[in-house]
């Protein structure tokens, strides 16, 4: 797909213009699982990209049954579902989120999972309950949620809260006590940040580290196209729905399915996290340690929804099993690496992940943990309006801190384009680091790190 199908021509921003928080300028489009390109296919501009890319995600996380990974050194099951709050304010073009909806209404008529957001609680844990535990909650007006949900704020929090970790969550009926042992809910909320802060009133509530932020400042400009546009003979939503549809037949049909990072992508989601804690929780506090930490489920499940999109399009262009697909991504793998915990699934019976589509879940992640820094400095009560410092500060300490003791300039320039830097800053900053005193230049081109 050609990616000037996506994104509108814009003025190339550099330096000070380079907006941070800004997801899909940094991905490579065109390395994207087909049925993602197609949804992205219809915004019309980086902020709609964004939003569209953070829902059709947390979308098609709700329509992957009995597939999962393990965790933490218990070996716990984690399913694929997301929690989003996109935060934008009106005019900002936030209804393309809405068009992730229309995707999964496909699935909906084989795999009961929609939840309305104008629900009673009662009414909301009955029809989680009716679903086996599965639910999708999309609600594009966040007032919607806060008006309902003000009474029993709490209650929805905590409900939430422990379906992120599919904790097994109850409510006393009258007649009978209810409980679902394993809740696997994804949710899609949009509205402004009063009513994100109605559902994380605090920092050091459990919501903040499982709910993730998506930050839009932009507001929408017009767009001939509402004018002019018309509908085409089957709506891409809709294609994409389909053959969503279809994997998902197939994973209700067979056993529950392990997904896995490699050990490399492992290790190297380890180095990744461990860089971006220190230099989030130096700037941060410790009160930010849980969202850094939890972001390797998220990425997890991100790159496992990746996996299961190329599934979709196998499955879709000709009769293909999920365990035939599972076969094409094992071929570097060795057959005495199969030994081990007997009660876990031998290799030949997992799932692994790319490496392209770890590179971009690895890159999503990094992005949201920035968004979510911007949260946190909102719910402290910082007024954030243009492009807030604390992205620029993490991305420089991030480069600075993977950086070796004695580097290149290519080094710099390489590691930049790796977190999604421009050429132009990554050279400003270095000068920067020069005249700071942190490097020192040996020669041209060769640099020492001082501090």
């Amino acid at each position: 797909m050609n990616k000037n199908r996506i994104l509108p021509a814009v003025p190339a921003q550099d330096s000070q213009d380079m907006d941070d928080l800004r997801i899909i300028e940094y991905l490579n489009l065109n390395s994207l699982p087909e049925p993602l390109q197609k949804m992205l296919s219809q915004a019309a501009t980086p902020a709609e990209c964004d939003m569209l890319l953070m829902a059709t995600l947390t979308a098609t996380s709700a329509c992957l049954p009995n597939l999962y990974f393990r965790y933490g050194p218990t070996g716990k099951r984690y399913y694929a579902n997301l929690q989003c709050f996109i935060l934008a304010a009106a005019a900002s073009g936030k209804g393309i989120a809405s068009q992730a909806l229309e995707m999964i209404r496909p699935v909906e008529d084989i795999y009961p999972t929609l939840i309305p957001g104008d629900s009673t609680f009662p009414a909301f844990f009955k029809r989680l309950y009716e679903n086996g535990g599965h639910g999708y909650v999309h609600e594009s007006e966040g007032s919607v949620i806060t008006d309902l949900w003000k009474s029993q704020a709490a209650t929805y929090n905590s409900i939430l809260r422990k379906a992120a970790e599919h904790e097994t969550v109850s409510h006393n009926r009258v007649k009978e006590m209810q409980v679902i042992p394993c809740p696997q809910l994804s949710v899609l909320l949009t509205g402004t940040f009063s009513q994100y802060h109605h559902l994380v009133p605090s920092i050091e509530n459990g919501y903040f580290s499982r709910l993730l932020p998506l930050i839009v400042r932009d507001t929408h400009p017009f767009d001939s196209r509402y004018v002019e546009a018309s509908a085409p003979a089957e709506p891409v939503s809709r294609q994409v729905g389909m053959q969503l549809a279809n994997l998902c037949t197939r994973l209700y049909s067979q056993p529950a399915q392990e997904w896995s990072l490699t050990k490399e992508q492992k290790s190297r989601l380890a180095a990744h996290l461990s860089t971006e804690y220190k230099a989030l929780i130096g700037m941060l506090g410790e009160n930010f340690h849980s969202a850094v930490v939890r972001m390797a489920v998220q990425i997890e499940r991100i790159a496992m929804i990746l996996t299961a999109m190329r599934m979709a399009e196998k499955i879709t262009n000709r009769p293909y099993m999920v365990d035939a697909y599972s076969a094409e991504l094992m071929s570097a793998f060795n057959a005495d690496e199969t030994d081990g915990d007997k009660d876990r699934p031998s290799l030949v019976d997992a799932l692994y992940c790319s490496d392209q589509d770890y590179e971009t879940a690895e890159m999503i992640g990094g992005k949201l943990i920035l968004h979510a820094a911007v949260a946190y400095k909102m719910i402290e009560g910082e007024k954030i309006e243009l492009v807030p410092q604390i992205e620029t500060n993490c991305q420089k300490q991030m480069l600075y801190a993977r950086l070796k003791g004695e580097y290149e300039h290519q080094e710099l320039l390489t590691e930049a384009k790796v977190q999604g830097i421009s050429r132009a800053t990554a050279q400003r900053w270095n000068e920067k680091w020069l005249t700071e005193g942190k490097i020192c230049r040996l020669q041209r081109g060769m640099y020492r790190k001082i501090s």
